[in-house]
């Protein structure tokens, strides 16, 4: 089992500075808008960052990644702003794509797209999720509809996809789409014509520059050397990087739930009403409270499942009962931020407000809560039925 590390909290430490006295500035700059930050913010942050050698600081020199246990360290601490993932270059997709190259890529592929990625001076987008208005791939991944057809030595790709995180401005895209052998993923260089965006709709986040937008795949023509990994094993590499992800979410939304709680607390001790300080109104004091037993909470089951990934397994079923746990709990925490600091709260004069649409968001990315569920349902009915089996089984021998 693997354990925190001196060179882990060392790493997350000038994360935390840096996120707090460079980054936390930029939150107030016009440049960050409806749809995440502008490329110009995005390169400024960037450039600041490498000044301060915490660029991908989760990756170590050689591409060696952190352990799970000690990148929930870096990435919490980069989580206490909006921008600070996108500053040090840990933001999603980037990190999820970046930890899936990594893992599946061939040498040129990792030559061509990881390293440009890992440097921060690319960013990449995951394209798998498909239109509701056409029935297409969303919770149920085997829905997709997006097509692969092999024509000689290359692969044409058709079909439309959504939610496609920072597709806009990005120069990296990982395509799923449908083959003869099954689910394929496909690495692509952006811009490129047959990839048309088509619209990039207003959400209820901000914080990921290039926004979520729904595109058309128009005729994609890809040398086969452009497949990730194996044929048909796309479903298989998607859990490589799905479960590690939705942790990682944990990590980075954490963070900015703890920012929430100090602006939060601090409100709190200097507001006063009828009489006395707010935090001295036990309607108030006992929020706070509340929100420091969920956060502990969050803290020890984020460590739980980054252990039991650190272990090599895939923690498939752990990832998703720690994505709802911690997503509904931060959802408490945060909208419990905004109703303490009242009508305060609800302004952009702070933070809060951010981070409790963020927060919402989280609930259905990566997988809604329902989903999660509804899957380990599945679980405990196949293991229920399992045990009830070999109890009749052992009745009968006897």
């Amino acid at each position: 089992m693997s354990h925190v590390t001196a060179q882990g909290r060392e790493i997350a430490a000038r994360v935390e500075k840096f996120v707090r006295e460079v980054i936390v500035p930029f939150e107030r700059d016009p440049r960050w808008g409806a749809h995440g930050p502008s490329l110009a913010l995005v390169e400024e942050m960037r450039e600041q960052a490498r000044q301060a050698r915490v660029m991908t600081p989760h990756v170590l020199a050689g591409g060696q990644h952190l352990s799970h246990r000690d990148t929930a360290l870096v990435l919490r601490a980069a989580g206490l702003s909006p921008l600070g993932p996108v500053a040090v270059n840990v933001a999603a997709p980037d990190e999820g794509n970046m930890l899936l190259l990594g893992k599946i890529a061939s040498a040129e592929q990792r030559a061509q797209f990881l390293l440009p990625l890992l440097e921060g001076r690319a960013r990449s987008a995951f394209l798998m999720t498909e239109p509701a208005e056409d029935n297409g791939a969303g919770s149920d991944p085997s829905m997709l509809l997006t097509t692969g057809e092999r024509e000689g030595d290359y692969w044409v790709i058709n079909g439309r996809k959504c939610f496609s995180t920072g597709l806009q401005g990005a120069s990296v895209a990982i395509v799923m789409a449908k083959t003869p052998q099954g689910a394929t993923m496909f690495v692509v260089n952006l811009p490129n014509p047959a990839i048309r965006i088509e619209q990039v709709p207003h959400t209820i986040d901000s914080s990921m520059p290039g926004g979520h937008p729904t595109s058309r795949i128009e005729n994609l023509r890809v040398h086969t050397s452009s497949v990730l990994g194996e044929v048909g094993a796309g479903f298989k590499y998607a859990q490589v990087r799905l479960s590690p992800a939705r942790l990682t979410h944990c990590m980075r939304w954490f963070g900015a739930c703890t920012r929430a709680q100090e602006i939060a607390s601090e409100y709190a001790v200097r507001r006063r009403a009828f009489g006395q300080a707010l935090i001295d109104h036990e309607g108030v004091g006992f929020m706070l409270a509340e929100n420091r037993i969920e956060m502990q909470q969050c803290e020890l089951m984020i460590d739980w499942c980054a252990g039991i990934l650190d272990s090599g397994d895939l923690a498939t079923s752990e990832s998703s009962m720690a994505k709802v746990a911690i997503s509904e709990a931060l959802f408490r925490i945060a909208d419990r931020c905004v109703q303490i600091m009242g009508g305060t709260g609800v302004t952009r004069n702070t933070v809060v407000e951010q981070v409790f649409r963020e927060v919402r968001a989280f609930r259905i990315y990566d997988g809604p809560t329902e989903v999660h569920k509804w899957s380990l349902a599945k679980r405990i009915k196949r293991e229920t039925l399992a045990r009830l089996n070999r109890l009749a089984e052992a009745h009968r021998e006897s």
